[in-house]
């Protein structure tokens, strides 16, 4: 599968200054069709000066010499590479007063779907997520040539594959430079889908199955999910890729609790979920219901789509058992507050 390379949104985040009457900074960084950065920035108050823009392939150094400058009042710049295989992170300078790191969240492959960055969302605290540290991802069984050379310049470690046993073994991953980590995730999705192009599931038993899904994941897995948010806790093993078949459940949860254990707030989280619908190409599954009828083109969208309702559900279903997000991860998933703050520190800047 071919991952989307048309104009690709990524975060948009906040900053302020440690300034009293320092402005807010919203920036994001988009790729276009041809893989040019464009960058753009608001400052509220409207600034004027100068934007200093330094590049890099490290989020945590930058090369001394600006790769360029704009007017503040400009609130955009295009940075302009050949380089398809190495992953860039931008600093913005502001007037030589206020920083700013944004980076392009997902990652162009030719064969992995959904990989993307967990870099740049803000905490309540307002501290953002480390760029470059955490990444999530779709199966990475079948990747290209260039995709490997992507993924090495990454320098994963770690990955956590959350697939099943099964589906490891009829797929494994195909990448050995890092530590694989199976922690398989009870899921039915296959089967359901199989179902579904049977033509035996319609579109509300499709969202009926999801939502049971969802439930079984906080439920009957929550030690598998545990053992993966422990991993989080060893500064040794990053960066880090978690991944499971599209990216899009099992991935989801887990990117939910890790986000939810660094105080970012519930509409970001949920965000970065939904966002999963547009890092993921249906193509190939759209050739394989043409001509079938209405109610399986339905449910089939309805189990391949991130849907609020399914994550939303998973969150209340944990409130109303354990009070609050954070006892569940207290109690269900052993994260201590000692452990919470180190991970506070491992991941937020």
């Amino acid at each position: 599968m071919i991952a989307k390379v048309c104009t690709i949104s990524t975060v948009i985040f906040l900053m302020t200054g440690c300034a009293s009457q320092a402005p807010e900074i919203y920036s994001l960084c988009q790729r276009d069709g041809i893989g040019n950065y464009i960058i753009k920035w608001e400052t509220a108050p409207q600034m004027d000066g100068q934007m200093k823009l330094l590049v890099s392939d490290d989020p945590s150094m930058y090369q001394a010499s600006p790769a360029g400058y704009a007017n503040i009042r400009d609130g955009v710049m295009t940075y302009i590479t050949n380089d398809n295989l190495s992953r860039k992170y931008f600093r913005l300078s502001f007037d030589n007063t206020y920083e700013q790191t944004v980076a392009s969240r997902l990652l162009l492959m030719d064969s992995v779907q959904n990989l993307r960055d967990m870099g740049g969302y803000l905490s309540s605290h307002r501290k953002a997520t480390r760029w470059g540290k955490v990444f999530r991802s779709g199966a990475i069984s079948r990747m290209s040539d260039r995709d490997v050379l992507r993924l090495d310049k990454l320098k994963i470690k770690t990955i956590i594959d959350l697939r099943s046993e099964n589906e490891v073994n009829a797929f494994p991953v195909s990448y050995t430079t890092a530590k694989v980590i199976n922690l398989p995730i009870l899921s039915d999705a296959n089967d359901i889908i199989s179902r579904i192009m049977e033509g035996k599931v319609r579109k509300g038993d499709g969202s009926l199955f999801m939502q049971d899904l969802y439930l079984q994941y906080v439920t009957l897995n929550s030690q598998a999910f545990a053992k993966a948010l422990n991993l989080f806790l060893d500064e040794d093993n990053y960066p880090i890729l978690f991944n499971c078949s599209m990216g899009k459940d099992r991935s989801g949860i887990l990117a939910a609790l890790l986000l939810a254990a660094l105080d970012i707030p519930e509409e970001t989280i949920f965000r970065d979920y939904v966002a999963t619908n547009d890092y993921i190409d249906l193509r190939q599954y759209a050739d394989l219901v043409k001509g079938m009828d209405t109610d399986v083109q339905e449910a089939l969208t309805v189990v391949l789509s991130a849907n609020e309702t399914f994550i939303d559900l998973v969150f209340r279903k944990i409130k109303k058992e354990y009070g609050s997000i954070g006892q569940y991860l207290s109690e269900e998933m052993q994260l201590t507050d000692k452990q919470r703050e180190k991970l506070k520190d491992i991941l937020l800047f």
